[in-house]
């Protein structure tokens, strides 16, 4: 039986992964985009490529990890990488190509890079309001 990969489902675990909340996803991917929206988004098996490339942009995320991540080879590739010697595991898979230390490091960094954008953001926009209200 083949396995298909769902798109949007793997956009909702990127984000949960990042701890992006849907609101600030709709945020970053434009005006016409709400939270509802990208609710009804993770819902959907297949994504546009434009909307997954714009969605990898905004979440910094390979585009191929939306259409190719896939939870079952995951949790097997996991399993078979550690094997249970008597009370502890032991790592087998010595063909890890980066260091996870770093990519979390990385992730986080990016994270931050996100939170300071969106805080910008958010400043930049009270600014607006502010100058709105007073020219009238």
């Amino acid at each position: 039986m083949e396995h298909k990969i769902h798109q949007g489902r793997n956009v909702k675990r990127f984000r949960e992964m990042l701890g992006i909340k849907q609101e600030a996803l709709a945020f970053d991917l434009g005006e016409d985009w709400n939270q509802k929206k990208v609710s009804l988004l993770e819902q959907k098996a297949m994504v546009e490529d434009a909307l997954l490339q714009k969605i990898s942009e905004v979440m910094k995320i390979p585009v191929e990890a939306f259409r190719n991540f896939d939870e079952e080879q995951a949790i097997n590739v996991i399993s078979n990488t550690f094997q249970d010697f008597s009370d502890h595991a032991v790592a087998t898979a010595n063909y890890c190509s980066f260091n996870p230390i770093d990519k979390v490091v990385e992730l986080y960094d990016e994270k931050i890079a996100l939170y300071e954008r969106m805080l910008k953001e958010k400043e930049d926009m009270m600014v607006r309001l502010e100058s709105l209200i007073r020219s009238q």
